[in-house]
């Protein structure tokens, strides 16, 4: 209820202020404060009352349950008070100030602090731990300047004494490793070579280049030379993976073979069957199998690759031209699929009630739908007046594309700043020195080879009990919530850009003549200057849930095989928790991010007003996303289906103008599934901004039916398009024309 004065008189009269738009600012009799009669006309919210008893019915009237869409009742309790008129507004606030300092301040010392991480990795990583082989000496394989320049496989002595491929990879098979220029071609032992190397020198200087540099003395027994490792017992014939001999395994009708080879002498007198190799090599052959379709998939992406592009520029040209034609047929698109949907649920009998729900749902919820189409529309719209936006995705792309780098790097030197760490490897099983950490280079002077005759101090892994190896775990865990902290930043960074650039246009009242001039980069300056610590603060939390997420999926797969059914139920239960947790803390920061564009405020005041603000328009909030959800899912569809069936025709030759020039492919499958994944991802890219456009339009939408009423005094913001669905007959001079 407001008091106001009637006419030029001391006389006052009560009026009730009906519902907004928005869901209303007060309810039907809810209190108003008193207006004294000095009040300026244009701040007594003209035609937004009526006068009790007199019958009169003042234009602002329909904006109540006359409108379409309009709300039936007072907003929720708790939902925050609605936004006042404010003559001097007029769209995202230029005099600004820096918001949340601390975290400004705080994210830039990370930053620095994860500069130094980098550094202090740098100096103590050696990435060639994982580039090249190491051999039982700690010697890298092929590294240059060194005696195995020429050297770039690795060989195990005994591949036998190997339980798996993971062994292998990881350096910490008990068997001599040695670097070799190529791997064995033939299955030799070293009895059969010692035996003949008199009249058969030429097998001896083949099989002495598998033993231990310098070793030529065929004289030594074999049995020492068996016990102090010198040479292999055997060579079997192998072709290198990862840069390692493994055994050249293939099968021939069925039966795995080596060499076409089922058995294979030991060199210790016995004979085995090829079969025994194969818990050592379990997998191998697959994964040569894999390698082998790796190569021909990169030739494929060779002589492909200029017709890959070419698809995803058309990807592009549809992304383009679908956005374009929301503008004309969004309303179209949504009420054909949805009467089709009705129509296929209809052929169901059992399906009959969820078929009316959907028709009741849809006859109540008419004209929200008709305003969100309207939204999608005027999205399109403002697109094409600031197509700049289209492109600002690349920026994203570049710095998240930064960020992996830099966090990639930084593990790889975190996860190899150990220093070698030699262990003794014995052979026989009873010694009490076996597996012992030990000094390669005072080895020979203590009492292992004594008590355990043949034992070795060879190469086991890179580890180190400094304080600094001690903490790896920690920094590498540092370096994945910085890594997410500054992804989250530099997507909050992009939303807040592309909301500030759309509400430059929404909030101009004669479109396009006053958007402001590059209101794209004025609006990435603001969001810079002023509002890093914000964005920070609301990708900070972000962060924290998703490195908390990232912990519990590390703990289920830790704990996968365990019997404790109360234990896997927990973590599931809180990896959805945590889940749920995760998306409505985008939701909330990236409605966050525009009121930050929009008013410059710090995070949790335009988180709080933006939820509230939603809250105040739940059932809007739910219809748009919806719509948008399905139309910007259909046009991903439309474009990656579209792309994919015009490649698929190229790549099989099935378009006779291009027949010539479709290069020749071993899998035609490797373009196609690039060209159809890159072009969803192309469209997914546009219309990520296009998204961020409605859902920023959305918003001043609703700032706008607070805060304005459409009368002349106070006029709508909103277009014409817009304008018309809200029910009012005709727009101020001003704004026909714009």
């Amino acid at each position: 209820m407001r008091i106001r004065p009637a006419g030029g008189g001391g006389q006052r009269q009560t009026e009730f202020v009906s519902l907004d738009e928005c869901g209303g600012a007060v309810g039907a009799g809810s209190p108003v404060s008193e207006v004294d009669p000095g009040t300026p006309e244009h701040l007594a919210r003209p035609g937004a009352s009526r006068t009790i008893g007199s019958g009169k019915e003042p234009v602002g009237a329909e904006m109540g349950a006359g409108r379409p869409g309009a709300s039936a009742a007072a907003p929720a309790a708790g939902a925050g008070e609605p936004r006042k008129f404010d003559p001097k507004f007029r769209g995202p606030i230029h005099n600004r100030h820096c918001t949340d300092i601390i975290c400004c301040v705080i994210f830039i010392v990370v930053i620095l602090g994860y500069i130094a991480l980098g550094v202090v990795a740098w100096v103590h990583g050696d990435p060639r731990k994982v580039i090249y082989p190491t051999d039982s000496y700690g010697q890298f394989c092929g590294q240059k300047n060194t005696l195995n320049k020429n050297k770039t496989i690795l060989f195990y002595f005994n591949i036998l004494k190997c339980a798996s491929p993971v062994v292998l990879i990881n350096l910490q098979c008990p068997t001599t490793q040695l670097c070799v220029s190529k791997c064995p071609d033939r299955f030799a032992t070293y009895i059969d070579v010692q035996a003949s190397y008199r009249y058969r020198p030429d097998q001896w200087n083949y099989f002495r280049q598998f033993c231990k540099p310098g070793f030529n003395n065929p004289r030594k027994s074999v049995a020492q030379v068996l016990r102090d490792e010198d040479c292999p017992s055997m060579i079997i014939p192998s072709r290198p993976f990862l840069k390692r001999c493994f055994p050249d395994f293939s099968t021939k009708n069925g039966v795995l073979t080596v060499a076409n080879q089922t058995t294979f002498k030991d060199g210790r007198g016995k004979t085995r069957n090829v079969t025994d190799l194969r818990e050592a090599a379990n997998g191998i052959n697959n994964v040569l199998d894999a390698r082998s379709v790796g190569m021909k998939i990169f030739e494929d992406y060779a002589i492909s690759w200029y017709w890959i592009l070419i698809g995803l520029f058309i990807a592009m040209m549809l992304s383009l031209l679908f956005l374009v034609l929301l503008r004309f047929t969004a309303g179209v698109l949504f009420w054909i699929f949805i009467f089709g949907v009705i129509g296929i649920i209809g052929y169901v009998i059992i399906l009959c009630g969820v078929e009316v729900i959907i028709i009741l749902m849809l006859i109540f919820l008419r004209n929200r739908i008709r305003i969100a189409i309207a939204l999608l529309k005027e999205g399109s719209r403002a697109i094409g007046y600031i197509m700049s936006t289209l492109f600002y995705p690349i920026v994203t792309f570049l710095l998240i594309a930064i960020c992996i780098s830099y966090w990639a790097v930084t593990a790889v030197f975190l996860a190899t700043s150990g220093e070698p760490v030699y262990k003794v490897m014995a052979n026989q099983t009873l010694c009490k020195y076996a597996n012992l950490t030990c000094d390669p280079e005072t080895f020979n002077t203590t009492n292992v080879t004594k008590f355990c005759p043949g034992a070795q101090c060879t190469f086991a892994f890179y580890g180190g009990e400094s304080l600094y190896h001690k903490y790896i775990f920690i920094f590498q865990l540092a370096n994945a919530f910085v890594f997410l902290w500054l992804v989250n930043f530099a997507i909050a960074l992009g939303q807040c850009t592309l909301a500030g650039a759309f509400a430059s246009y929404y909030w101009a009242y004669r479109k396009p003549a006053d958007i402001p001039l590059w209101p794209l980069f004025s609006s990435f300056g603001r969001a810079i200057r002023y509002h890093t610590g914000s964005l920070a603060f609301g990708a900070l939390i972000l962060a924290i849930v998703q490195l908390i997420r990232v912990i519990l999926e590390y703990l289920d797969h830790k704990l996968k095989g365990t019997q404790n059914s109360f234990t896997r139920f927990l973590l599931c239960c809180l990896k959805c928790c945590f889940w749920c947790l995760e998306k409505f803390l985008k939701f909330i920061n990236r409605n966050a991010y525009i009121m930050i564009a929009i008013y410059g405020k710090n995070f949790c005041t335009s988180a709080k007003e933006a939820f509230f603000l939603l809250m105040r328009n739940v059932v809007r909030v739910a219809v748009l996303d919806k719509v948008t959800d399905f139309l910007l899912f259909l046009g991903k569809i439309l474009v990656a289906g579209g792309v994919g069936v015009l490649a698929f025709f190229f790549f099989t030759q099935r378009i006779p103008v291009f027949a010539q020039e479709v290069p020749m492919l071993n899998y035609y499958w490797v373009p196609l599934l690039t060209v159809i994944i890159g072009s969803y991802l192309v469209a997914h890219g546009f219309f990520s901004v296009y998204a961020m456009c409605v859902d920023t339009l959305f918003l001043c939408f609703c700032e706008d039916l607070e805060r304005n009423d459409g009368s002349t005094a106070k006029p709508y913001f909103m277009s014409a398009s817009l304008h018309r669905i809200l029910g009012k007959k005709k727009l101020s001079p001003k704004k026909a024309v714009g």
